[in-house]
């Protein structure tokens, strides 16, 4: 007998809701296994890529490990405490240049300043606060951010997990084929195909991105001496996981450095300015367009509603999980609207009822010992 779909939703609802609850539960316990998970995910068509050159599954497993390893180690060693020590030295300094700002308006345009006196003082109380407020800010910030990159889970587990994972990804992934429900397996492979796109091309393809905008904007903002340029660059390339954020937070603070630390010679204001606008141009015409696409589905309002919401549930979990639940959400929703599309909801229409199962009729032919009434021969 079919299962009812009222129960079916009800039941999906309610391993939904514990799954949720678990996660909002557990927190940080389970990030390095999601991590890991995800680095799974992202790295397993480059195993397979390394399978089908030749290379056993566990061999190419390998040979990725140890690339990532390297690259990690890199990453920690060179660029890492680079960025740290850059992003002190700015949050420090903030004050003195905010302090200039403020000196150059009241100076310049005492016309846009209303009451001076009272505003004034506003901003010398304001300005007081951020320069005894900085160098404690940094210290906690760094600090925070050396204990969350140095923790044992993060750096031993993750690792492991994601070899583990990547190793036996494809008979994973063949498990939970089988312990789909066989009624509706054919829509929820269709969605799980759409989800996949959507996240993998997203995913990869602003890596990509970030990886080729960082360099740009660090090694150039670099050669032209500006100040803390390492680290303005690598956030600016970060932030442009969400489209115009990354060039207007990583813009505007190197243009304030710039204008802070280049008064008097334009040239090199100019430099900076012209180094975000060329790097925005390439970024709009040629990365998005050519690496990420249009196809998957991931709108920058959406992507910060997901990540506003799922962070606010979740803390850093949520964090990490918004991108994978956005790619999730949008494609189901894309999934219901047509449904709706096509319901009697839309077209106004009642809905064509389902024929009748057929009749099934069995003709026994007819035998001499099998009179016509059915009943054989009297004993």
């Amino acid at each position: 007998m079919r299962i009812p779909v009222r129960f079916q939703l009800i039941w999906w609802g309610l391993a939904a809701l514990v799954l949720l609850v678990s996660l909002w539960l557990l927190g940080q316990a389970v990030l390095p296994f999601i991590l890991g998970a995800g680095i799974a995910y992202l790295l397993d068509p480059l195993a397979d890529r390394l399978e089908r050159a030749g290379l056993s599954r566990t061999m190419a497993v390998v040979v990725i490990t140890l690339a990532a390893v390297l690259a990690f180690v890199t990453v920690v060693l060179l660029i890492v405490p680079l960025a740290l020590r850059q992003a002190g030295a700015l949050i420090e300094t903030a004050p003195q240049m905010f302090e200039q700002a403020r000196l150059f308006v009241e100076t310049r345009f005492p016309a846009l300043i209303p009451d001076a006196g009272q505003l004034g003082q506003t901003l010398n109380d304001v300005t007081t606060a951020l320069r005894e407020q900085a160098g404690a800010l940094a210290g906690r910030v760094l600090g925070s951010v050396r204990g969350f990159v140095g923790t044992v889970a993060l750096l031993v587990i993750v690792p492991v997990v994601a070899f583990y994972l990547l190793l036996d990804w494809d008979h994973l992934v063949a498990r939970v084929d089988a312990l789909l429900p066989r009624e509706h397996a054919p829509v929820i492979r269709q969605l799980a195909t759409e989800i996949d796109a959507a996240l993998a091309g997203f995913l990869r393809g602003q890596a990509l991105v970030i990886l080729i905008l960082g360099t740009w904007y660090s090694i150039m903002l670099m050669l032209v001496g500006l100040p803390f340029g390492f680290f303005i660059g690598i956030m600016a390339a970060v932030l442009s996981f969400i489209p115009y954020v990354g060039v207007l937070i990583g813009g505007a603070t190197a243009i304030g450095v710039a204008l802070f630390s280049f008064w008097g010679d334009p040239v090199w204001i100019g430099a900076v300015i012209a180094i975000f606008a060329i790097g925005q141009i390439v970024e709009g015409n040629y990365l998005q367009p050519k690496i990420v696409g249009h196809h998957v589905g991931l709108h920058p309002v959406w992507l910060l509603l997901a990540l506003s919401v799922f962070g606010s549930l979740f803390g850093f979990v949520g964090l990490v999980l918004a991108v994978p639940m956005a790619a999730a959400l949008g494609v189901l929703a894309r999934f219901l609207i047509g449904r709706y599309l096509a319901s009697g909801l839309y077209t106004g229409e009642s809905a064509v009822p389902e024929p009748a199962a057929p009749l099934r009729v069995e003709l026994v032919p007819l035998t001499p010992e099998t009179p016509p009434g059915g009943q054989g021969p009297a004993a």
